[in-house]
């Protein structure tokens, strides 16, 4: 199994509409095979001292894969290009993290 943590910061007040294109284009990720778990996620509320925040421009996609295979033609595939696209004005940096278990 391949994991990914992608953390994607959008520009200025702009997450909420990288989130509603994120949200569109998830049941096209979740049909690909190999797909077990593809979800975006912010900071919880509340944490206090035990939580380094992302901040409010920030979301983290978890993921998680069949195989490297999968993964690959996850980055591939025609609704990634099109989500890409839609979103790249909005999009200030990403940082992809692609892990085995240990």
């Amino acid at each position: 199994m391949i994991h990914v943590v992608a953390v994607i910061t959008t520009k200025p007040g702009q997450r909420e509409a990288v989130l509603r294109e994120f949200r569109a284009n998830m049941p096209a990720v979740h049909a690909e095979e190999g797909c077990i778990e593809y979800g975006p996620t912010v900071d919880a509320e509340g944490m206090g001292a035990i939580q380094t925040a992302f901040g409010a421009d920030t979301f983290v996609v978890i993921e998680k894969w069949a195989s490297s295979d999968a993964l690959k033609a996850h980055a591939k595939a025609p609704h990634m290009a099109a989500y890409a696209a839609r979103t790249k004005d909005k999009i200030a940096g990403r940082v992809i993290h692609v892990l085995s278990p240990a």
